[in-house]
């Protein structure tokens, strides 16, 4: 078992030493750090959530495969959790259009392997400091058919955004089939006023590519946060290197 799982599983077991608290609080730093390095040229990015498990034939492979294509096309670098599946339909999207493609894979007790789409990639060891990576570097998101871990990073952006702990970016869900049941549930906390119905304006369900585009490109050309610059000096010193799009 990698050193930094056999850490977290330890860090659950309840109160430690103090120096294994320290250790586990400069470990959480390190992944930071290097995610930091990493990803620090990459560029404004559209995340795209969905399970590893469906296969190169399944529709919601070549859905997510298609938007990605479409969305690298409005300059956007795409990122993954950089393993297969709906990610890597989705980095491959991007290297069909020309494309930027990002991955920020999640190291587990039964491995997760890269997909072969990437043009840089950072392989993190826990699963919060991964879903900060993903957040901090994007600008929209794209949520397709996928399992506890999709619902996961979907539902916390999202509670993230209505507590105004990040800037409103738009949401994308697509599956429109595989996610009625949610959308219902959705309507539902509306109707109850669990939340307010403000708190829908950022989000789309659908399954027509064009109007994810439109979507996100209406951000795009009104959000301040689309005005964001990326810097432009790699510093050698810190091990920054600018990531190029490779031909795929």
């Amino acid at each position: 078992m990698n050193k930094f799982v056999r850490e977290e599983v330890s860090f659950f077991k309840g109160a430690r030493t103090r120096w294994q608290e320290l250790k586990y609080v400069l470990g959480i730093i390190y992944q930071f750090y290097k995610g930091f390095r990493k990803l620090h040229f990459v560029g404004p990015c559209v995340t795209v959530f969905g399970s590893a498990r469906f296969k190169e034939d399944h529709p919601y492979y070549e859905m997510a495969r298609k938007v990605s294509a479409e969305i690298s096309k409005l300059g956007f670098t795409i990122m993954t959790g950089g393993g297969p599946g709906i990610m890597e339909a989705a980095n491959r999207g991007a290297k069909d259009a020309g494309g930027l493609s990002v991955g920020c894979n999640i190291v587990l007790p039964h491995e997760q392997h890269e997909n072969p789409y990437l043009d840089t990639s950072v392989n993190i060891e826990y699963f919060f400091v991964r879903k900060e990576l993903l957040r901090k570097y994007s600008y929209a998101f794209v949520v397709l058919p996928g399992g506890f871990g999709t619902l996961d990073e979907f539902f916390e952006t999202l509670t993230l955004i209505q507590t105004g702990k990040v800037e409103k970016f738009p949401i994308v869900i697509m599956g429109k089939d595989f996610h009625h049941e949610i959308y219902l549930h959705i309507e539902r906390m509306m109707a109850e006023k669990t939340i307010s119905p403000e708190d829908m304006d950022l989000l789309l369900f659908t399954d027509d590519i064009e109007e994810v585009v439109r979507h996100i490109r209406k951000y795009r050309e009104t959000a301040p946060i689309f005005k964001l610059q990326s810097p432009k000096k790699a510093w050698w010193i810190f091990g920054e290197e600018k990531p190029d799009a490779k031909a795929s």
